[in-house]
This record gives C-alpha cells, sequence and structure tokens, in this order.
C-alpha cells in the first residue's frame, strides 16, 4: 500500500501540471531543480528509488558513506518543491477572506518574520504568510553560500540550524492545509498525495531530530497515527 501511495506522489507533478497549470499564484513558486551531473543529483536519485521500496524509515535513513550535510540539503529541497506543489492546489481556498490569519486550529498562530526585512513578527493572512514563507525558502534554496550545489564547495558550519528553521517553517504549511483545507484537500482527491508526502516529511525530521516536539504539537495526534504501524 506504502508503495502504491508513493507512485501517486511520484506521478503528482504531472498531475499538479495539467490541473492547474494555467492557474496564476502568486504563491506558487517554480520548481526548485538540483543540476543534473553533481552529486546532490545522485543522492535525489538515490532517494526516490528507496523510497521506491515502499520503506519510508528506511528511506530517511543516511546513505552509507554519504555527508549528512548533503543528506539534509537534498531533501530540503525535495520537501519544498512537495509543499510548494500541495499547497498550490488548494490557493483559491486559501484567501485574506477565508484565512484571515495564519493557523493550525485555534491554539496555533504564526506571525511572520525573516529576522532581515521583517525582523519584528508581524501578523498577516495565511496566504500572505505563506508567500512570505515559501519566497524565503526559495532564496535559502538559491543562495550558494547556503546551499551549495558544486563538488567541492563546502557548507556553511551552520548548515543544519539553517535547515532546520526551513523545516520547522514548511511544516506549518502541513500544518495549515490539515487544520484548514482537509475537507478541500479530500474535494479534489489528493489526501493520499498530502499523506504521504506528511508521513516522509516527518520520518525524515524524527531521524534527524530537526524539528523540536513543541513545534510539532498542532499535528501530534496525526503524526502518532501516521507512523503507529512502523513503531509496532
Amino acid at each position: 500500500m506504502e508503495r502504491q501511495l508513493f507512485g501517486l506522489l511520484l506521478d503528482f507533478e504531472v498531475d499538479f501540471r495539467k490541473l492547474y497549470g494555467s492557474r496564476s499564484s502568486k504563491t506558487f513558486k517554480p520548481k526548485k531543480n538540483i543540476p543534473e551531473g553533481t552529486h546532490q543529483y545522485d543522492l535525489m536519485k538515490h532517494a526516490a528509488a528507496t523510497l521506491g521500496s515502499g520503506n519510508l524509515r528506511l528511506a530517511v535513513m543516511l546513505p552509507e558513506g554519504e555527508d549528512l550535510n548533503e543528506w539534509v540539503a537534498v531533501n530540503t529541497v525535495d520537501f519544498f518543491n512537495q509543499i510548494n506543489m500541495l499547497y498550490g492546489t488548494i490557493t483559491e481556498f486559501c484567501t485574506e477572506e477565508s484565512c484571515p490569519i495564519m493557523s493550525a486550529g485555534p491554539k496555533y498562530e504564526y506571525h511572520w518574520a525573516d529576522g532581515l526585512t521583517v525582523k519584528k513578527p508581524i501578523k498577516c493572512s495565511a496566504p500572505k504568510y505563506i508567500d512570505y514563507l515559501m519566497t524565503w525558502v526559495q532564496d535559502q534554496l538559491d543562495d550558494e553560500t547556503l546551499f551549495p550545489s558544486k563538488i567541492g564547495v563546502p557548507f556553511p558550519k551552520n548548515f543544519l540550524s539553517i535547515a532546520k528553521t526551513i523545516l520547522k517553517r514548511l511544516f506549518r504549511v502541513y500544518a495549515h492545509i490539515y487544520h484548514q483545507h482537509f475537507p478541500e484537500v479530500v474535494q479534489l482527491g489528493e489526501e493520499a498525495h498530502l499523506n504521504t508526502s506528511f508521513k516522509h516529511f516527518i520520518f525524515f525530521v524524527q531521524e534527524f531530530n530537526l524539528i523540536d516536539r513543541r513545534e510539532l504539537a498542532p499535528l501530534q495526534e496525526l503524526i502518532e497515527k501516521l507512523t503507529a504501524k512502523e513503531c509496532r
């Protein structure tokens, strides 16, 4: 069953382009591509192959002999692309009127700050917050000093800290979609894509302790349900 779901996820980008390619969306960002011929591209192909085996726990593990920073970088790019497309399917439902605040249920509200252009956290609508967030992540991924793609160029010493912040913020998009837009996801027939993508994401951040448990609280019950089978 897991393999079948991942097959759906692999086909998701093609389906998305067919269904939503003509939609104009400020939030939907261009896909971040890893250059062919690089070691990170080889790692990306390895990740796809192991995911195809159907064992997500095994698939997220660091391949033997590989650099942790490169593995985290490749997977962070992949999660950005996945979340970018998933959110893109429900942008017409996530509007200034329907989502005037960026929330993940009644207990969790997020205010935006990037520490540079927006130093003091600001309250904003969900679509505005997610646009800020995805633009910020895209800028990080495009920065060769943070995410080097050339062989021999070292990662910064604080790379894992940077990746943790990115993944923590990407989780908030999952949380918003699940809490505020899951009926629309079901309506679109995308729940299998969403669940598989989120399960993969959770297994990855758990494997390398990349997100504090407190940050995962808005979806803790779902996380326990999705991961229960593998924990037995």
